[in-house]
């Protein structure tokens, strides 16, 4: 009774052929050889699965898992590199907005603060795709942007009325009435402002002494240094000066025809500019 059934359930099989697998004997009408070619054909195949999973391991093991991402610490590459990349980028984002017909903004700043951004030919404005991201996000970019603006101009209105208010004060006007207390604010104020205003009159006054002291300490040293040149020409003209009366006193001996030269005072005279 078991044979019987396995025989019946091998011969409901689908053939082997067709499946791509092999089981129990050798099938009718196949031969040796092509049942060799299928069984090697098989091994080549579960070969090529493990090669290739071999080499996804050792793509994890070897490849962008333990690569560490850092910063260029060269300027120059790292600049380089910031503009393959940004161009690479905005390559990405073209691509992107032309192929899925989106509408893209891409806002990239460098290093150095300058500011780099694409806007999908889909879209008029930037205006109008940061108010879609506002609704989108029920955000307010432009809100916050107002209301820094709004601080400044009221921190500057501030400052221009109390301005006002000090230049009144400077400025007494005989017409208008002021108090004492406001008086005596007005007194010292202006003392406040006599002191400031002295105390920087000073100060320049102290920078052109020191302005002037230095260009007469360089003219003392020219005129030192051409003093000290003047006297050591005139040294050194003393030392050469009775070789050359020397020199003098034998070229007129040897003129009127002696043979010695004057040994006596009837030398050249040396006469300075001194009286």
């Amino acid at each position: 009774m078991s044979r019987y059934c396995v025989n019946e359930q091998s011969s409901t099989r689908p053939h082997p052929a067709s499946a791509g697998s092999w089981h129990g004997s050798t099938p009718a009408g196949s031969s040796p050889s092509n049942l060799k070619q299928a069984t090697t054909g098989k091994e080549q195949l579960g070969g090529g699965c493990c090669s290739a999973a071999r080499l996804r391991v050792r793509d994890d093991d070897m490849g962008r898992g333990r690569s560490e991402i850092k910063r260029i610490e060269n300027p120059t590459q790292r600049q380089s590199t910031f503009y393959k990349r940004r161009d690479g980028l905005f390559k990405k984002a073209r691509e992107l907005a032309v192929l899925c017909d989106v509408d893209l903004l891409l806002l990239l700043f460098s290093g150095s603060g300058k500011l780099y951004h694409y806007l999908s030919p889909t879209v008029p404005t930037v205006k109008d795709l940061v108010e879609r991201y506002e609704a989108a996000t029920h955000s307010k970019v432009w809100a916050d942007v107002r209301q820094e603006r709004r601080a400044e101009l009221e921190k500057a209105e501030r400052m221009c009325e109390l301005m006002e208010k000090e230049l009144r004060f400077m400025t007494v006007d005989d017409g208008e009435q002021y108090t004492v207390p406001s008086l005596e604010l007005l007194e010292h104020s202006l003392e406040a402002a006599v002191h400031r205003v002295r105390s920087e009159k000073d100060r320049k006054i102290g920078g052109e002494i020191d302005c002037l002291q230095n260009i007469i300490r360089g003219r003392h040293e020219e005129r030192y240094g051409l003093c000290d040149k003047s006297l050591k020409s005139v040294q050194n003209f003393l030392q050469i000066w009775p070789q050359l009366a020397h020199s003098q006193a034998w070229n007129n001996g040897g003129e009127g025809g002696g043979s010695t030269p004057p040994s006596g005072g009837g030398g050249l005279e040396l006469k300075l500019g001194f009286n």
